[in-house]
């Protein structure tokens, strides 16, 4: 009997590599729900390669053309609109839920597969982020497990005892090191990535990823997020989480306890691992993956953060510290000012500036729901939307 997997958001990067983890393991994984926002064309191709039982396209604006396209002999359910992401991720056939899909628009789906108690491999960090609380809260109260997908997320859930459960107290330890490439711009003075192209952001040196990913990490948003995200999975304040800079991306991220012990993960930058990990968990799988080989690893570098030249990882840091609604309108001004950058609208070094005004702007708002994070986020938006439109 193999596991039913619902993969939501199976055509960015980590959709993807999930995808290749289950053709690798037929004999233990099937995919029963996937869905796509709007990429038509990849979702039509994992339809013929792995026959999904129930498929979600969550642009309902491409219907029409989804449904031309669609081969004649899929006998599966179809579904449009994001309301029925929270319907799947409550199926009875779906034994794990991949959370892949980008930024805030995960958030409900997530919360959904957590209220029913299943086991979620969390790949969209801004789910917890935006609602950490509630999530943790949720979890816990329905019996969900939550696996981080992140590989830093995932390398220190690697480095903890097998018997760990997500979210609780971590005996004996000293703090979490978040390992950071430093991104495509580590070296760069900040008056040279004020004329910073989208091309260039999103080179990243080492992985790949998707475009919005990847400026996050040009940024160092993305480590920032990461940071919230850490202090919900592991039950530590943002005081117990250092940032470091390792431009290898060869240790994922450590874990140092109280006696002086330091545990680290190492591993090639391929997210099939984390994945793999969290999917197969507790077992091991088989992958083909590139091995490390120590003895060609010459030198392993560690620095600090430049906080002067990359000022979102302080921002991050303060709106966990303050909570409430600050991490919703970190990450929704963020979100609004990535895409404002994509397209030339604002300049790579406005993207904190705005972020910093919006956290700056907005009067606190209580939260107690998902309601009241969805209205933070969307006022947060419209705010970052306005201030993108004053500065045209």
């Amino acid at each position: 009997m193999t596991e039913g997997v619902a993969l939501f958001g199976a055509t960015g990067s980590i959709g993807e590599s999930t995808l290749s983890v289950i053709a690798a393991h037929p004999e233990r994984f099937h995919l029963e729900v996937v869905s796509a926002h709007r990429s038509i064309d990849k979702l039509i191709g994992i339809i013929e390669r792995f026959a999904p039982k129930h498929v979600i396209l969550t642009d309902q604006s491409k219907a029409d053309e989804f449904m031309e396209k669609l081969p004649k002999h899929f006998n599966g359910s179809l579904a449009f609109g994001e309301h029925s992401l929270t319907e799947a991720a409550s199926a009875t056939d779906v034994d794990v839920v991949m959370a892949a899909i980008v930024g805030g628009a995960g958030l409900v789906s997530t919360y959904a597969a957590v209220s029913k108690g299943k086991r979620v491999c969390l790949a969209n960090k801004e789910a917890l982020v935006m609602g950490g609380d509630l999530m943790m809260a949720e979890a816990q109260k329905q019996g969900a497990v939550l696996l981080p997908i992140d590989s830093e997320h995932n390398a220190m859930f690697q480095c903890l005892p097998e018997s760990y459960v997500v979210g609780q107290p971590i005996a004996g330890l000293k703090q979490l090191v978040l390992t950071c490439s430093g991104g495509p711009f580590r070296e760069w003075t900040p008056e040279a990535m004020s004329q910073a192209t989208p091309e260039q952001a999103v080179a990243h040196p080492n992985w790949s990823m998707g475009q919005k990913i990847s400026v996050d990490s040009a940024t160092l948003m993305n480590k920032g997020l990461e940071l919230i995200e850490a202090t919900y999975l592991f039950g530590v304040s943002e005081q117990a989480i250092e940032v470091v800079i390792h431009p290898e991306s060869t240790v994922h991220s450590l874990v140092e306890f109280v006696d002086g012990s330091m545990l680290a993960q190492l591993g090639s930058p391929d997210m099939r691992i984390p994945i793999a990990h969290a999917l197969g968990f507790p077992e091991r799988l088989d992958l083909n993956v590139e091995r490390l080989s120590l003895t060609k690893l010459a030198n392993l570098h560690f620095e600090a953060v430049n906080h002067q030249a990359f000022p979102a990882l302080a921002l991050a840091r303060q709106a966990s510290a303050d909570g409430g609604d600050r991490p919703i309108i970190l990450n929704a001004a963020n979100e609004i000012a990535v895409q404002a950058f994509l397209k030339e609208r604002i300049r790579f070094t406005e993207i904190t500036e705005l972020v910093s005004d919006c956290l700056n702007q907005i009067d606190r708002q209580p939260i107690s729901s998902i309601e009241d994070v969805l209205s933070v986020d969307t006022m947060s938006r419209q705010i970052a939307d306005q201030w993108i439109l004053e500065r045209a």
